[in-house]
């Protein structure tokens, strides 16, 4: 976040010095970060079980699947997080909003906040050890509160043995089905969404429920009953 922090001061020394204007709408990826049950990834590290060939790391633009196999059943969490920059220009850079739309699927967590450059708290929840899968659900940057702007997406899940989890992350700017994320910049009029999957796949055939308490009673009456019949037959003959 520190070079974050330097890049927009340096833009506004150039924007001070030479009036610099204009506007360009092609997004720019200037940070992300990633927390796999408790392990933090950042730019330059390699994260296991990602495939990011459908992304470009320079826009922020594209497809990621995660595929996570811990080897073992348990409770699991994975949480991303992405700072763009659709608007560049420092005379315009803090003008944009966050917005979402639909319900979150079961287990699934978000956040839209300032990127933690100057307030917002949003990079700790994804990234500081203690977070232990929380993001707080929130929009801290709404169309009357603007300001920079970025996004969170997580997920917490269960498996069971033999199974793993397959995590889609989809960034771009098309509107996607089912509850996403938005990031407007209104100069540009651009946006981009942000939008997850998760997939459980594995582990065999599904488990038959377990009937509930009262479910058995009536079935342990009727087997005594039952054998209560079987008996009084036999006793005819």
């Amino acid at each position: 976040m520190k070079m974050k922090k330097l890049g927009i001061v340096s833009l506004m020394v150039l924007f001070l010095a030479f009036g610099v204007s204009g506007a360009s709408a092609t997004p720019t990826l200037w940070d992300w970060a990633f927390n796999l049950n408790g392990d933090s990834y950042y730019p330059y590290d390699t994260v296991p079980g990602l495939d990011d060939t459908g992304f470009d790391w320079n826009t922020g633009l594209g497809n990621i699947t995660l595929t996570y196999d811990p080897g073992f059943a348990g409770d699991y969490y994975f949480l991303s997080f992405f700072d763009h920059e659709i608007e560049e220009s420092p005379a315009t850079f803090c003008n944009e909003y966050g917005a979402t739309s639909g319900t979150p699927a079961p287990g699934q967590t978000w956040e839209i906040d300032e990127p933690g450059s100057v307030f917002g708290d949003i990079y700790d929840h994804v990234t500081a050890p203690w977070t232990y899968g929380f993001l707080d659900n929130s929009n801290g940057v709404p169309p009357t509160l603007p300001d920079d702007v970025s996004m969170a997406m997580g997920w917490n899940f269960t498996l069971g043995d033999g199974q793993w989890a397959v995590i889609d992350l989809i960034l771009g700017e098309g509107i996607p089905s089912g509850f996403y994320l938005s990031h407007t910049d209104p100069d540009s009029a651009e946006t981009i969404h942000f939008s997850s999957t998760l997939d459980i796949r594995g582990g065999g055939g599904p488990v038959a429920p377990v009937p509930e308490p009262g479910t058995m009673m009536l079935l342990g009456t009727g087997l005594v009953g039952l054998f209560g019949l079987r008996r009084k037959g036999l006793k005819k003959r």
